[in-house]
């Protein structure tokens, strides 16, 4: 069921897991999916039903460090959201370029080194979401949409990420499942098939798993320092640091006169050679410094290309939203 057409390469996927039809076939050969959806089917008869019922919301470490973990547990239980089951997993670069396998291309040089820098730093929290009393749409769509944009300027009250502050377009603390097919694949990304087993016995078992969502999130904060990430702020460690470096004595004369030319340079353009100074030479500054800095005067995205699958929204759901008793 959902899987009964065949592609060149693989199973095509059904509608009731994806409104895209390139997604529907690119999915069907992706080996994360693959293995995500027949373990998932190994566990109940009805893997649509468990994809169109459930969401995946994952704190990023940017979150973590910002302490905003409690308060998105908070949000998701007034927008009637039930955690179901939640697990600690890591980012590792590897990681990153799985889950967003099929948008990456459009990610900068400057976007990759800094998430590459700030993933190492602690891990995430991936949370498995159910809707209170159900939804026409699929939950993970419908989570994806009172999410709120990358954008901070197109964000609005009532949203997660209006909630949880306003950052950079790189560090906006969370991510969501688009859809049904999207769900089944980042569990298969994230998790290996023990844990990942794990994780869907949970869900099947159906409890509210909030206090553990909890408690994890308490774990998380135990182990991971709390960080300003405000940009002021981190413009001035990062200038103060690349100082101490060049006065250190320890640099190369090449490395101490870029860090010297740099840091007498004005504004973004300044920031920027700083930055590229530190990375030629191998220069180690404070991690979450340089993401805060480097987000917020790199370009992030290449816009000359397109993703290789468009992001799907609750329009392009909400005419075929088929009624929470077809998928019961």
């Amino acid at each position: 069921m959902g899987q009964e057409f065949r592609g060149r390469c693989g199973p095509l996927l059904a509608e009731s897991l994806s409104h895209n039809e390139r997604k529907r076939e690119l999915f069907g050969a992706d080996t994360f999916y693959q293995e995500s959806w027949e373990q998932l089917s190994e566990l109940t008869d009805d893997p649509q039903g468990f994809a169109f019922r459930h969401g995946l919301l994952l704190l990023k470490p940017d979150a973590v460090v910002a302490r905003q973990l409690l308060i998105t547990l908070d949000w998701l239980a007034r927008s009637g959201f039930t955690v179901v089951a939640s697990s600690k997993v890591t980012l590792t670069p590897a990681v990153v370029r799985s889950l967003w396998y099929f948008q990456w291309n459009l990610a900068t040089v400057h976007r990759r080194r800094i998430v590459d820098l700030l993933v190492s730093t602690v891990p995430a929290l991936l949370l498995v979401i159910r809707k209170d009393g159900g939804s026409a749409l699929p939950v993970s769509t419908l989570l994806t949409e009172l999410k709120g944009p990358t954008d901070p300027d197109r964000r609005e009250p009532g949203q997660l990420r209006y909630e949880l502050g306003r950052f950079s377009f790189l560090l906006n603390l969370v991510h969501t499942a688009d859809e049904p097919a999207d769900v089944i694949r980042e569990l298969g990304v994230h998790l290996d098939y023990p844990a990942r087993g794990e994780l869907l016995r949970q869900v099947l078992y159906g409890e509210d798993g909030t206090q553990h969502a909890r408690a994890l999130a308490d774990e998380l904060y135990a182990v991971a320092p709390a960080r300003d990430l405000a940009f002021e702020p981190a413009v001035a460690r990062v200038r103060a640091e690349a100082g101490r470096l060049a006065d250190s004595g320890k640099l190369t004369a090449a490395a101490r006169a870029d860090l010297v030319d740099a840091l007498a340079a004005p504004g973004h353009e300044g920031l920027r050679e700083l930055l590229s100074a530190a990375w030629r030479h191998g220069l180690a500054l404070a991690p979450w410094d340089v993401a805060v800095v480097g987000s917020s005067v790199f370009p992030m995205k290449n816009k000359a290309y397109e993703p290789v699958i468009d992001a799907v929204t609750a329009a392009d759901w909400q005419p075929f939203a088929p009624s929470t008793a077809a998928i019961s």
